[in-house]
């Protein structure tokens, strides 16, 4: 199968999806998050986190190879598995530090082959070993700021930014998505709140992907806050929950 036809196929789906949805009648990715095996903290954060119009919005379709990148304790994995389906394959991507961070989550999440076709690796993330062009979609969900974050208490490693991203780029296959979402930062501040207060700048981010052949290609409001005053550590506290988030797609060109 060529990357064209490829493209062309997922292009359809994505259509197809978008009209069923706008019709009212259920498509692959509100059957993923209606799904009864799904464990209920999961259903809890869907409210919030609005994980099929995400997914639709990328474009992710059966028979698909995607990277859940630093998956943490797997939601998005899960999703990423049913929807993808038997002919499709999950990566589920953590480094240690983000393995220690959400166990025993994620290995709940796969044990005893509940997900058969996800695949957990725990990667260093100079060396991922993703290869070049093994990817038809991967999904970056509030995780990139963290390539920014330095934790002075050593708990989490000094990362080359732009060897990690150089690497996600090159895993993609020619016409492969990206799906970004993240929590914004205040305009004109590039990395500089991802220590601090866990959030990005929008700019910044599309920056960062752009300068390495991603052309942006969909954007989505659905997780936008505008009381949001961007200046709250993003994932506890009086901010956590209430953060204003920007979801971005590109697509390798």
């Amino acid at each position: 199968m060529t990357a064209t036809f490829r493209l062309t196929i997922a292009c359809a789906l994505l259509s197809i999806g978008t009209i069923a949805a706008a019709a009212g009648a259920p498509d692959v990715y509100d059957k993923a998050v209606a799904a009864s095996s799904r464990p209920a903290d999961d259903v809890k954060r869907d409210a919030k986190d609005h994980p099929a119009e995400m997914l639709r919005l990328a474009g992710i379709a059966p028979g698909m190879r995607v990277a859940d990148f630093m998956a943490a304790d797997g939601y998005y994995t899960e999703l990423l598995s049913t929807i993808v389906g038997p002919a499709g394959h999950v990566l589920m991507l953590n480094n240690a530090a983000y393995d220690k961070w959400s166990a025993p989550g994620w290995q709940q999440r796969i044990a005893n082959k509940r997900l058969p076709n996800v695949e957990h690796k725990t990667v260093d993330l100079d060396h991922m070993g993703l290869g070049t062009g093994t990817l038809d979609a991967i999904v970056l969900v509030k995780v990139y700021h963290d390539l920014y974050w330095v934790d002075e208490k050593g708990t989490w490693p000094k990362i080359n930014v732009p060897s990690v991203l150089d690497q996600i780029a090159a895993a993609l296959k020619p016409g492969g998505v990206l799906l970004l979402v993240d929590h914004s930062a205040k305009a004109g501040t590039g990395s500089s709140a991802a220590t601090p207060l866990h959030r990005i700048d929008e700019a910044y981010a599309r920056k960062d992907f752009e300068s390495r052949g991603l052309e942006l290609v969909g954007h989505s409001d659905a997780l936008r806050r505008p009381d949001d005053k961007r200046d709250l550590l993003s994932y506890e506290g009086p901010g956590a929950g209430k953060t204003d988030r920007f979801a971005l797609v590109f697509r390798k060109k």
